[in-house]
C-alpha cells in the first residue's frame, strides 16, 4: 500500500484528502505544521509527500530542503501560490511537481501516479553509520561511540573563506540507561551549517564521486563554481571531527582535481 504524507494547515483540506485517498487504497499520514511533517517523514517513511507552502511555522520550501537532506521521496507541492517565482523556488528546492489550488482530486491522483512512476526508488534512510560515527540526517545529530578523545579542531585553517564559521569542538554526552544497564557513552559532534550542507550532499551519494562544482553550487549557491579552497577548508574540518585519523581519511575521500566522495 502506498503511504502518502499530507502536509497542510487547513483542516478541511486534510479531511477531504484523507477521505479521498483512503477510499482509493492509499495509506494516509497527516501533518499540519512543517516541524510535524519533518518528524512524521522520518518516523513513517512515506512513499509520496503532498506539501502546502503556506505553513504556520516553516515555509514549505524550508520543509523541502529538510527532506532533501536525507531522502529522495517524491514531493508534490499543493499550494494557493500561483506566482511563477514560487513555483520555480519550490521546484529548484527539490519538489517533483506543483499543483495550484483549487484543484481536482482526479488531477491530483494522476500527478501522484506520474511522480511515483518517474522516481520509482526507495527513500534513503535518515540514519547513516560509518566507523564509530552515526549521522541522523532527519534530527541533525551526529554522535560517535566512546573512544579516547581526539585532537581538538584547529582554531583557524589557512585559506579560510570570508565570513567563516568558528569551529565547534565535540562535547561528551551519554545516553540514558535502560533497564538498569548503563548505555554506552557517546560523543556528541556539533557541525556548523556549512559542514552539515557538505556532509548531507556527500552522504546522499554513497560511494559516488561528487564533483567540486556540484558541491559548491549545492552548498554555497550557483554563483560559487570555482572557489575550491572553500571545499578544502571545510572537508578538512569534517575529517577532523568525524575521521579516526584525519590525516588518513577512510570515509571522506578526495579525488584529486575532480571532487570528493563518501565511502561507507
Amino acid at each position: 500500500m502506498t503511504r502518502v504524507l499530507i502536509v497542510d494547515d487547513e483542516p478541511q483540506i486534510l479531511r477531504a484528502m484523507r477521505i479521498n485517498l483512503r477510499a482509493r487504497g492509499y495509506e494516509v499520514v497527516l501533518a499540519d505544521t512543517g516541524a510535524t511533517a519533518l518528524t512524521a517523514a522520518a518516523a513513517t517513511r512515506p512513499d509520496i509527500v503532498i506539501l502546502d507552502l503556506g505553513l504556520p511555522d516553516l515555509d514549505g520550501v524550508e520543509v523541502i530542503h529538510g527532506l532533501r537532506g536525507w531522502t529522495r521521496v517524491p514531493i508534490v507541492v499543493l499550494s494557493g501560490r500561483a506566482d511563477s517565482r514560487d513555483k520555480v523556488g519550490a521546484l529548484d528546492a527539490g519538489a517533483d511537481d506543483y499543483i495550484t489550488k483549487p484543484f481536482g482530486i482526479d488531477e491530483l491522483l494522476a500527478r501522484l501516479r506520474a511522480v511515483a512512476r518517474r522516481t520509482g526508488e526507495q527513500s534513503a534512510s535518515p540514519i547513516v553509520r560509518f566507523g564509530r560515527v552515526t549521522v541522523d540526517l532527519a534530527a541533525h545529530r551526529v554522535t560517535r561511540s566512546a573512544a579516547p578523545a581526539s585532537s581538538a579542531v584547529d582554531e583557524a585553517a589557512p585559506g579560510e573563506p570570508p565570513g567563516r564559521e568558528p569551529p565547534v569542538e565535540a562535547t561528551a554526552a551519554a545516553d540514558h540507561p535502560g533497564d538498569g544497564v548503563p548505555a554506552e557513552p557517546v560523543e556528541e559532534i556539533h557541525l556548523t551549517k556549512t559542514e552539515w550542507g557538505l556532509l548531507k550532499v556527500l552522504l546522499s551519494h554513497p560511494g559516488k564521486l561528487v564533483t567540486q562544482r556540484q558541491l559548491l553550487t549545492e552548498v554555497w549557491g550557483a554563483n560559487y563554481g570555482s572557489e575550491t579552497h572553500y571545499l578544502r577548508t571545510y572537508l578538512n574540518r569534517l575529517r577532523q571531527k568525524l575521521e579516526e585519523d584525519p590525516a588518513r581519511p577512510r570515509h571522506l575521500l578526495t579525488d584529486p582535481g575532480m571532487g570528493y566522495r563518501f565511502q561507507p
